[in-house]
C-alpha cells in the first residue's frame, strides 16, 4: 500500500490482464457482524483486509467475540448467541458506516452501555433517522456531541427495557440505506415471541444494498419477507445460527474501476502472445451484489462485457465512449466510476437519484465536480445529479493534483485519468486512503497499465563512495512511492550468486554468469536488499563481496546483462537510481538527474562515525586518502567514468544533512512537475 502524502501517475497508455480482487466491504462487515450475534463459530473466508473491516474485528473482540485471524484472509468468529455483550465499552468506528450503524443497531438490543465514535468526518454523517427508530423502540441512545450525528452513548445498564413492537418500527430510506440494514440485521434479536415489522418511510434507496442484507439474513437463520421494498416482517422465533462456513464475494464497487478500465483503454499490441482486455477475478454475472449493474452502465458506454460466475472479461469497445442519461439509484457507489469515464464520452453524461453521495465519506458530488473540472471537463451538479462534459480538445486536458477528500472511491476513481489523450500526468494526493476497501489498489493497477518505458519518471542520483547517495536516493524513493534501485549492490550481489551457484568469478564463465545475471530475482525493500527470499543486506557488505564484486565488474558480458537487469528496475508507477553511471550511461533519459558530493574530508568523517559505530576500528586519515584514490581512478577509468551527466544538477551536501539533502531533491523534482503550484495550494 502506498503511503506517501501523494501518488503521482504518469501518463498511461495501455492496459490488459488479470486481477484479483479483494472481498466485498459491505458483505465483509455483515458478515462479521452477523457472526457476531449468532450462536457457533462461524470460519469467513476471503475476508476484505481494509480499514473498515480493521474496526469492525476490534469492536468485536472488546465485546466479548472470540476472534481468530490466524488465517490470513480466513477469521473465525465466535458469536455471543444470545449472552450480554462485554461493557462499559468504547468502540472507535474509524469512518465505517458499515460498522457504526449496524453495530448501533445490535448493541442498543443486547444490553450494557457502550460509547461509539469515529474520525471527524463520521461524526459528520447523520444517523438521526437510525436512532429516532431504536428509540421508537425504547431503547436508551444519546448524542455526545450533535444531534443527529456520532458520537453516541447507549446505555442499558440494568439490561434492554421492555421493547415496544406492537407498531411497526419507521425509518426512513430517502437518506441511506445502512439505516434499515441496521434494523433487519439487529431486529431478530427482539423477534424470538412475536413478528417484528418495519415500515420504510419515503422512497428506499440503494435497494441492492438491502437486498445483500437479506440474502445474508437468510444464509445465517432468519427470515425477512418484504412487500414492495416498503415494509419487512421478520419472523417470530427468529435466532441466529452459524452457516460454519461463509465465502465473501470480491467487491463489485472495486471492480469498476478495472470494468472502465477496460472500457477507456487500449490492449496491449505489437506484441506476440500480447494479452487482451483485462479480466477480473472474484466476482461474476451473478453477483448478489447491486452494484454487479455497473457491467450495463459500462455497455450502454461501449464496453465489451462477457462474464461467468466468479469472473468477467471487458474490452473496449464504441470509441468515444457514449453518453448516457442514468438513474443511479442501484449503484450509488460504482456510479462515481461512470463520473469519470465521462471525460472519455462523445457528448454530456447525467448521472441522477445519487443524493445520498452528499452523505457518504466525503460530499461526493461536490468533490467530483471539484476534481473533475480541474481537468477541464465542464460539470453541473445539484442537489441529486451531477452533469459531466468533458474537454472538448485534446488541448483542453489539464494536468491535476486531485485531492482525495480522505475518500478512497475518489482516489481510485481519478486514477483512471491518467489514461488521458493528452499524455497529461494525475497527481492522486493521500494515495493511502483506499486502504478502506482496497489496500493494493494502486499495485493492482499497475500490474495491468502499461507504458513505453520512456514515459515511466526516473530520477538518477550519481556521486563519488561515501556521498551519501544511497541513504538519500532511498528516501527520495520512499516519500514519491517510487521504486529504489542501488546499482552498487547489483555487482555485489551477481557474484555472490554466482559463488552459491558453484561458479569460479573468471572469463571461463563468463557467459554463464552473465545468464545468471540476467534474471536474477533482486529487490531493494524495506531498507533491505534481497536475493529472492533471502535478505542478502549484510553478506554483500562484506570486504571480501567488495572485492568478488570488482572482479565481477570486469567481465564485459556480465556488464551488459546488467544494464539490461537494471533498464527491467523502470517500473510503474516510478524509479529512484543511485551509482555511479545512472545519468550517464544507464538512464540517460531521466528527467532529473543529481550528482551528490561532498568534501572528501566530509566522506572520510562520515565513514570513520560508520565503522566505529559497528565496533571497527579505523584512520580518518587513511580513510580519507582512500576515497581521494578512488575518486582518481573511478573518474579516469576508460568505462563510465564518475561524472555528472551534462545536465545533472550539482548538489554538495558537505554541510547538509540527509533529510536536507533529500528535501533539495525532492524540491528540483516538484518543479519539474506540472502541477506544482495547483498541489500547494
Amino acid at each position: 500500500m502506498y503511503s506517501t502524502a501523494f501518488l503521482d501517475l504518469p501518463p498511461l497508455q495501455a492496459a490488459a490482464g488479470e486481477v484479483h480482487l479483494p472481498g466485498s466491504k459491505s458483505i465483509s462487515n455483515r458478515v462479521l457482524l452477523l457472526a457476531a450475534l449468532s450462536s457457533g463459530t462461524t470460519t469467513v473466508h476471503d475476508l476484505l483486509a481494509s480499514d473498515d473491516t480493521r474496526v469492525m474485528l476490534d469492536a468485536l473482540r472488546q465485546i466479548g467475540c472470540v476472534v481468530d485471524e490466524s488465517g490470513g484472509s480466513t477469521v473465525r468468529i465466535t458469536g455471543l448467541g444470545g449472552s450480554t455483550p462485554l461493557s462499559p465499552a468504547k468502540l472507535f468506528m474509524g469512518n465505517a458506516g458499515t460498522a457504526m450503524r449496524p453495530l448501533t443497531a445490535a448493541l442498543a438490543l443486547l444490553g450494557g452501555e457502550f460509547e461509539l465514535s469515529g474520525v471527524p468526518r463520521m461524526h459528520e454523517r447523520p444517523i438521526g433517522d437510525l436512532v429516532d427508530a431504536l428509540r421508537q423502540l425504547g431503547c436508551q441512545i444519546d448524542y455526545l456531541g450533535n444531534d443527529g450525528y456520532p458520537p453516541l452513548h447507549i446505555a442499558h445498564g440494568q439490561g434492554v427495557p421492555a421493547l415496544a413492537l406492537a407498531a411497526p418500527i419507521r425509518v426512513r430510506g430517502d437518506v441511506s440505506s445502512q439505516f434499515l440494514t441496521a434494523l433487519l440485521m439487529a431486529l431478530p434479536l427482539a423477534a424470538v415471541h412475536q413478528p417484528v415489522v418495519i415500515e420504510v418511510v419515503g422512497e428506499l434507496i440503494s435497494k441492492p444494498y438491502i437486498s445483500i442484507t437479506l440474502q445474508l439474513l437468510a444464509r445465517f437463520g432468519i427470515a425477512v419477507e418484504h412487500q414492495n421494498w416498503q415494509r419487512f416482517t421478520i419472523a417470530a422465533g427468529s435466532s441466529y445460527q452459524s452457516p460454519g462456513d461463509i465465502h465473501v464475494e470480491a467487491d463489485a464497487s472495486s471492480a469498476s474501476y478495472f470494468i472502465a478500465l477496460g472500457a477507456i483503454a487500449t490492449s496491449a499490441t505489437g506484441q506476440k502472445d500480447a494479452k487482451s482486455g483485462i479480466k477480473i477475478q472474484g466476482v461474476g454475472l451473478d453477483s448478489i451484489q447491486g452494484d454487479i449493474r455497473f457491467v450495463e452502465a459500462a455497455r450502454a458506454m461501449g464496453a465489451v462485457i462477457t462474464g461467468g460466475p466468479n469472473w468477467l472479461q471487458i474490452e473496449r469497445g464504441a470509441w468515444p465512449l457514449q453518453a448516457i442519461d442514468l438513474d443511479c439509484n442501484h449503484i450509488p457507489d460504482a456510479a462515481m466510476t461512470l463520473a469519470v469515464m465521462a471525460l472519455y464520452a462523445d457528448g454530456t453524461t447525467t448521472l441522477r437519484n445519487i443524493a445520498s453521495w452528499r452523505v457518504k465519506e466525503t460530499d461526493r458530488i461536490a468533490a467530483m465536480a471539484t476534481e473533475l473540472r480541474k481537468l477541464g471537463a465542464t460539470v453541473e451538479e445539484g442537489a441529486d445529479f451531477i452533469r459531466v462534459t468533458p474537454p472538448v480538445r485534446v488541448q483542453d486536458w489539464k494536468p491535476a493534483s486531485i485531492h482525495t477528500y480522505d475518500d478512497h472511491r475518489v482516489a481510485m476513481c481519478f486514477s483512471l485519468a491518467a489514461f488521458n489523450p493528452a499524455a497529461l500526468p494525475v497527481r492522486i494526493e493521500d494515495p493511502k486512503c483506499v486502504a478502506k476497501t482496497f489496500p493494493d489498489y494502486f499495485e493492482a493497477l499497475f500490474s495491468v497499465a502499461q507504458v513505453a518505458a520512456p514515459q515511466i519518471p526516473v530520477i538518477c542520483i550519481d556521486g563519488p563512495t561515501a556521498s551519501g547517495k544511497g541513504t538519500v536516493a532511498a528516501a527520495v524513493a520512499q516519500r514519491l512511492g517510487y521504486g529504489f534501485l542501488d546499482s552498487g549492490a547489483m555487482y555485489r550481489i551477481t557474484a555472490l550468486a554466482a559463488l552459491r551457484a558453484g561458479l569460479a568469478i573468471d572469463a571461463d564463465h563468463e557467459a554463464r554468469i552473465a545468464t545468471l545475471a540476467q534474471t536474477l530475482p533482486v529487490r531493494f525493500e524495506g531498507g533491505k536488499v534481497w536475493l529472492g527470499s533471502d535478505d542478502v543486506t549484510e553478506a554483500i557488505r562484506t570486504e571480501e563481496a567488495g572485492m568478488n564484486a570488482s572482479r565481477v565488474s570486469a567481465l564485459p558480458a556480465v556488464r551488459t546483462a546488467l544494464v539490461d537487469l537494471q533498464h527491467s528496475f523502470r517500473r510503474l508507477p516510478g524509479l529512484v537510481a543511485d551509482g555511479r553511471d545512472m545519468g550517464t550511461v544507464i538512464f540517460p533519459d531521466a528527467p532529473l538527474k543529481v550528482f551528490l558530493t561532498a568534501s572528501a574530508a566530509c566522506r572520510a568523517e562520515r565513514r570513520y562515525k560508520q565503522l566505529i559505530s559497528k565496533g571497527f576500528s579505523a584512520s580518518i586519515d587513511d580513510l580519507r586518502a582512500d576515497l581521494e584514490a578512488r575518486d582518481a581512478r573511478d573518474s579516469s577509468r576508460s568505462v563510465a567514468p564518475l561524472k555528472p551527466a551534462q545536465e545533472a544538477l550539482v548538489l554538495d551536501n558537505s554541510d547538509l544533512t540527509i533529510e536536507q539533502a533529500v528535501e533539495k531533491v525532492l524540491s528540483w523534482w516538484q518543479e519539474r512537475q506540472p502541477f506544482a503550484a495547483s498541489a500547494q495550494r
